[in-house]
C-alpha cells in the first residue's frame, strides 16, 4: 500500500473519534450492568416464589419450571444465596409434608390390618378370648400383611439450575456490544497513531 492510499485511508478513519466509540462503550455498558441486576432480582424473585408456594403447599411445580427456564436462558442468575447449602433450592416442606403423608398412610394401613387380624382370628378361634391361639395368629396375620414405611429420596426435592456464561437478552447483547465498542476504540486509536506517522 503506497503513501497516497495510506492517507486517502487515514482521511476517512479521522472523523471516527476514539471518544464517540469510548462513550458507546459505556452507554452499552451502563445498560448491560443495569440488565444483569435485573436478571438477578428477578431470578430472586422466582425464587422467592418456589419457597412461597413449598411453604403454602400451592403450585410447587409451576413455580420451579418458571425459575428453571428464567434461569437457563439468562446470564447473572447463579441460585447460590451465599448460605452454603448446596443444591441452593431445597423443597423441605413438601419433603416433610410427603414423610408425614407416609407416615400416617402407614399408620392408618397397620391400624386396619390389626382390626382385619382380630376379625379374621376371631372367625378360627370362636371359643378362644384372651391368650390362647389368638394372640399367635393375630401376630402371624400382622406378619404376613403388614406394610413398612417407604423411603422417600430427599435428593429428588433438591435443585439447581446452571445460569449460561452469556445469552442473547438485553444484558448479553448490550455487553457484546460494549466489548465490541471497546475493541474498535482501541483499534481506531492504534490504527489512528499508525497512520499518523506514516503519512506525515
Amino acid at each position: 500500500m503506497n503513501k497516497r492510499s495510506l492517507h486517502h485511508l487515514w482521511t476517512r478513519i479521522r472523523p471516527v473519534r476514539t471518544w464517540y466509540l469510548l462513550l458507546l462503550c459505556v452507554i452499552f455498558g451502563v445498560i448491560g450492568v443495569v440488565s444483569l441486576r435485573n436478571n438477578y432480582a428477578t431470578m430472586v424473585s422466582l425464587r422467592s416464589n418456589v419457597y412461597a408456594a413449598d411453604r403454602n403447599n400451592t403450585d410447587v411445580v409451576g413455580a420451579l419450571n418458571k425459575l428453571r427456564s428464567f434461569v437457563n436462558a439468562h446470564m447473572n442468575t447463579s441460585l447460590a444465596d451465599g448460605s452454603g447449602v448446596y443444591p441452593p433450592i431445597q423443597l423441605t416442606h413438601t419433603y416433610e409434608r410427603l414423610q408425614a403423608a407416609e407416615k400416617a398412610r402407614v399408620a392408618d394401613t397397620t391400624s386396619k390390618i390389626y382390626t382385619d387380624a382380630q376379625h379374621h382370628c376371631e372367625q378360627l378361634y370362636p371359643g378362644s378370648f384372651s391368650g390362647g391361639p389368638r394372640v399367635p395368629c393375630i401376630e402371624q396375620y400382622v406378619k404376613d400383611h403388614g406394610t413398612t414405611e417407604r423411603t422417600i429420596p430427599a435428593e429428588l426435592y433438591k435443585f439447581n439450575f446452571a445460569t449460561p456464561t452469556w445469552s442473547p437478552d438485553l444484558a448479553g447483547i448490550t455487553l457484546a456490544f460494549s466489548a465490541l465498542f471497546f475493541a474498535l476504540a482501541v483499534l481506531r486509536f492504534v490504527a489512528g497513531r499508525i497512520l499518523e506517522a506514516i503519512t506525515r
